[in-house]
């Protein structure tokens, strides 16, 4: 597919051959079940030793916490019900996912989609609703994790207790995310009462504390997907696409390919790096790395005020 001149992401998607999409846009269970078991089983590896308490376990709460707050890029591929090919299994992995890093799934569809529909549209974006970092105090505390933190748990209370009123989710789904909320709050206060019960710091060893480690390394990625792109229609330029580590991009799910997600969301995670060779050359916003893209922020934010 040569052209002449750059495309935006509509017409670079129109003018792929019939051929290109279909097999773009081929779900897979075997390829979305590999990637999550071997994302699951490095998860329970470390698991494993810390639950062991194996020399300098703590250590081991580092990868532990990547590992499992990166889960947030199996929720967000099995929420556009393109992880596996099964869409019970794309939604009870979903489930799990979200459990597990505190998002609750039937409600983050809504908010996600509505994210792409209106992508990096300053009215209409609800990712813009807390705004992106502009000075140096603020990059730091949306690093820390605790505005995410403080703003997962108040969502999830307010759907359990009287239920979303966000105008993204359809009066038809609102029972379904109040039904969904209180039961994963069901959950977790089991959860503490039987650790309680039984003295038991597991949980916090293996789960609450490496999420919590983790979350700083979660926000560095996120933050790169659409801060400082132009505020425009054009997928190729609000979308930032960062060149990274394969390790890098086995654990985000491939999603560091994202203007192509975002151009094209129906084309699974698997398939993203092909895409991407193809409409490689219409990109518009790109970054050579997380650690490049950080080093950019913070030096046009050193010079402003708190």
């Amino acid at each position: 597919m040569a052209h002449s001149k750059a495309l935006d992401h509509r017409q670079a998607v129109a003018s792929l051959s019939g051929e290109e999409r279909e097999w773009l846009l081929a779900k897979s269970d075997s390829a979305g079940v590999r990637q999550l078991a071997l994302h699951a089983g490095a998860i329970t590896i470390f698991a494993t030793l810390i639950g062991w308490r194996v020399p300098y376990w703590q250590v081991l709460s580092l990868p532990q916490g990547i590992l499992l707050i990166f889960l947030f890029t199996a929720l967000h591929e099995a929420t556009h019900l393109t992880a596996f090919k099964s869409e019970h299994l794309n939604r009870v992995v979903a489930a799990v996912c979200g459990f597990i890093i505190f998002v609750q799934p039937a409600w983050f569809r809504y908010f996600h989609l509505a994210h792409h529909r209106y992508t990096h549209d300053r009215e209409r974006d609800p990712e813009l609703e807390s705004g992106k970092p502009e000075t140096l105090a603020a990059y730091i505390k949306y690093l820390s994790g605790i505005p995410v933190w403080i703003g997962n748990v108040r969502v999830l209370i307010r759907n359990a207790v009287r239920g979303t009123s966000d105008l993204y989710v359809p009066e038809k789904a609102r029972e379904r995310v109040k039904l969904e909320a209180r039961l994963y709050l069901l959950i977790y206060a089991t959860l503490i009462v039987t650790s309680i019960w039984f003295r038991s710091d597991l949980l916090l060893r293996i789960w609450i504390v490496p999420i919590f480690i983790g979350q700083p390394f979660l926000r560095a990625y996120l933050l790169a997907e659409h801060t400082r792109c132009p505020h425009v229609s054009n997928m190729f330029e609000n979308t930032r696409t960062t060149f990274t580590l394969a390790l890098v991009r086995f654990i985000a799910w491939n999603m560091p390919y994202h203007a192509e997600h975002h151009a094209y969301t129906n084309v699974p995670f698997h398939k993203l790096p092909a895409f991407h060779e193809l409409v490689a050359q219409h990109l518009r916003c790109t970054e050579q790395g997380y650690i490049r893209f950080h080093y950019k922020l913070t030096e046009s934010l050193s010079g402003k005020s708190p």
